[in-house]
């Protein structure tokens, strides 16, 4: 089968699609016929060497965002071969989610949406999880102010959407430009990116500000970055934590059930065959897609 991966650390240019070994999964394991695979900013750090090596064979795959059909099951997993599902493929490993097939611990996998198609799909399980997770570090009382910064993007828009819902009120940042997407989320308020605002009771740096997001926090408040041990120190007794998404299938079921009630808003800017994955990831570096970038099989 296909697979993306990097044999060297870099820039898009070092992304390839290469022939390897079928996976079979093992126990408590699904294999996933991938119809459908997301790109991150966290598929570009790999890709870059940032968070982890390259593994002893030498190959690195990409991708942890995945929608397709279950083909083969280990024993003692929930799923049977047919279904169709939404998977996080957590962590390293020679082949991940850019694959056309790829194994995932049967605990990382959701049933699929049933509103919207599989490549809407695939840009649901890391950034929901991402969003949701972020908000249980906050843990907002309702009423309480949040600040959502890069609100326009994946994982800020989904916090919005599901800091709203949860009857926070909600300052969404973003370019001038996206005040309206940001609003159409929930946010009560838009700040444009720059302008001077606050303070209010916590931050949720989507946008990876760090200090300038840490400003418009009140004295005592809470930062919850999206990039573990990346934030900055902590000044007027903030208390400052990241985020380090975990794969949970049971919570990512909820956030489809979510999508499928349309309080959560997938967004896909295009879409490209698995052979185009460098291309992809040349998109990807050059910033400022409202949606993600998806390959597709």
């Amino acid at each position: 089968m296909r697979a993306v991966v990097v044999k060297s650390f870099g820039g898009p240019e070092v992304v390839e699609v290469v022939e390897t070994a079928l996976p079979e999964p093992g126990p408590g394991q699904v294999r996933i016929k991938v119809t459908a695979a997301a790109l991150n900013p966290v598929d570009a750090a790999y890709g870059a060497g940032v968070l982890v090596p390259l593994p002893e064979n030498g190959l690195l795959g990409l991708g942890w965002d995945v929608a397709g059909t279950v083909d083969a099951v280990g024993a003692g997993t929930p799923f049977a071969a047919g279904a169709e599902v939404v998977a996080l493929a957590y962590g390293p490993g020679t082949v991940k989610a850019q694959a056309e097939h790829v194994v995932v611990d049967s605990s990382a996998v959701a049933p699929a949406p049933a509103s919207v198609d599989a490549v809407l799909a695939s840009s649901v399980p890391l950034n929901t999880l991402t969003a949701a997770q972020a908000l249980d570090l906050l843990d907002p009382a309702p009423g309480s102010t949040l600040l959502v910064t890069g609100a326009a993007g994946a994982v800020g828009g989904y916090a919005v959407q599901l800091a709203h819902r949860a009857g926070i009120t909600v300052i969404g940042v973003a370019g001038a430009a996206d005040e309206e997407l940001v609003r159409s989320f929930g946010a009560d308020r838009f700040v444009e990116r720059g302008a001077p605002a606050g303070p209010f009771d916590a931050v949720l740096d989507a946008a990876v500000l760090g200090a300038d997001a840490l400003a418009h926090v009140r004295d005592g408040g809470d930062y919850v970055g999206v990039i573990p041990h990346a934030g900055p120190l902590g000044v007027r007794g903030i208390r400052v934590r990241a985020v380090e998404v975990a794969a949970d299938g049971n919570r990512l079921a909820e956030l489809v059930k979510l999508v499928d009630e349309g309080a959560l808003t997938p967004r896909v800017a295009r879409t490209y065959p698995l052979e185009q994955a460098p291309e992809a990831y040349r998109r990807l570096a050059e910033g400022g897609a409202r949606g993600r970038l998806v390959l597709v099989p």
